[in-house]
């Protein structure tokens, strides 16, 4: 038989993207840290799966990698973009050092693609993707998208999920819509169900 203490357990899986996260990556970049019930999860934790996740989102060449100093500015970046998102659905200025940071990140890195020849494509036109430069254009997409998120027609709509302990933000679908998932408001209603439980059982 098994010894129970030698049992492991397999980490936490992220829910699905947040409703928006599809068309702002720089919505999917804030909620790339996350807290669920089991504790909370980064996935910008180290350069393996930072680098993972900027491939997935089209951010960085396939199969390239970011050192470890690049995955704690990519992190440092991402507080400063989380800052902003949370101003704007408190209805609050917009943090001085925060906004610095996003025209910062907006003026590091060409974003004009360049006319390039090669014989398998032809003439194209491509962002240069140097290996000492890919979290500064990273930086520089994200930017840009959080500055097109937070000026659109999505920003009135922005929201951050009420179901603790998730600390993620999304754009609303209907004025209803109080959680980032079906995963957070089925919890929020079993604890809303357990506590008038708890209450009934206590009368």
């Amino acid at each position: 038989m098994r010894d129970m203490s030698q049992r492991t357990t397999a980490p936490a899986a992220p829910p699905p993207p947040a409703p928006g996260a599809e068309q702002h990556p720089a919505l999917d970049f804030a909620n790339s840290l996350l807290t669920l019930p089991a504790g909370p999860l980064d996935l910008l934790a180290a350069p393996a799966p930072a680098s993972q996740w900027l491939a997935a989102h089209d951010l960085a060449p396939e199969g390239s990698r970011v050192l470890e100093v690049c995955t704690a500015r990519l992190r440092t970046f991402r507080e400063a973009v989380r800052e902003l998102l949370d101003a704007a659905v408190a209805g609050q200025p917009a943090p001085a050092g925060a906004l610095a940071a996003v025209n910062g990140a907006l003026t590091a890195a060409p974003s004009v693609p360049l006319l390039r020849w090669d014989a398998e494509r032809g003439l194209h036109r491509s962002l240069p993707h140097p290996a000492d430069r890919i979290a500064d254009r990273a930086m520089a997409l994200l930017a840009a998208d959080a500055a097109d998120l937070l000026t659109g027609p999505d920003a009135p709509r922005l929201a951050r999920c009420g179901g603790t302990p998730c600390t993620r933000f999304y754009v609303r679908t209907h004025a209803a819509r109080h959680w980032c998932s079906t995963r957070c408001g089925d919890r929020v209603r079993a604890a809303r169900a357990y506590a008038r439980k708890r209450a009934a059982e206590q009368d």
